[in-house]
């Protein structure tokens, strides 16, 4: 096929997806008052640290949640995410899912109602100064 056919036909498929969207709404509004992500298939090698460098680019990461196994600390590959900003959870289910980290395929995804677990140390994993609750804050 002809590439600019082929960009014709991306440009339309855009345009009505974007008509679509104005008529009815994103499949991500269903998520509107979250702002918390699942991020799952990362290799166990992988640190807090690491996820917040590759998620950060999407905004500001207030708590990160790396499960782990009860008894020997390691995590279990998956992790809940929370952002300053509901829509940088747009941004990082559109952009990150399906991606490869070495060699693993990321599951990205929105959370309805995640709520972090209580801990002994109930700042740990949080990235602010209190552990309230994080809503998503409204920018429009």
């Amino acid at each position: 096929m002809n590439p600019l056919t082929n960009m014709r036909n991306v440009l339309k498929l855009s345009e009505l997806e974007l008509r679509r969207t104005s008529e009815k709404g994103s499949w991500h509004d269903m998520y509107k008052n979250s702002a918390w992500i699942f991020v799952g298939g990362f290799p166990y090698t992988l640190t807090e640290g690491d996820l917040i460098c590759i998620f950060s680019q999407y905004g500001e990461i207030v708590n990160i949640n790396l499960v782990r196994d009860k008894d020997t600390g390691k995590s279990k590959g998956f992790c809940f995410i929370c952002y300053d900003d509901q829509r940088s959870t747009i941004l990082a289910v559109d952009n990150l899912n399906g991606i490869k980290i070495l060699g693993n395929s990321l599951r990205v995804d929105h959370v309805a109602d995640y709520k972090p677990p209580k801990e002994k140390n109930k700042n740990k994993g949080d990235l602010r100064n209190n552990s309230e609750s994080y809503a998503p804050v409204s920018r429009s």
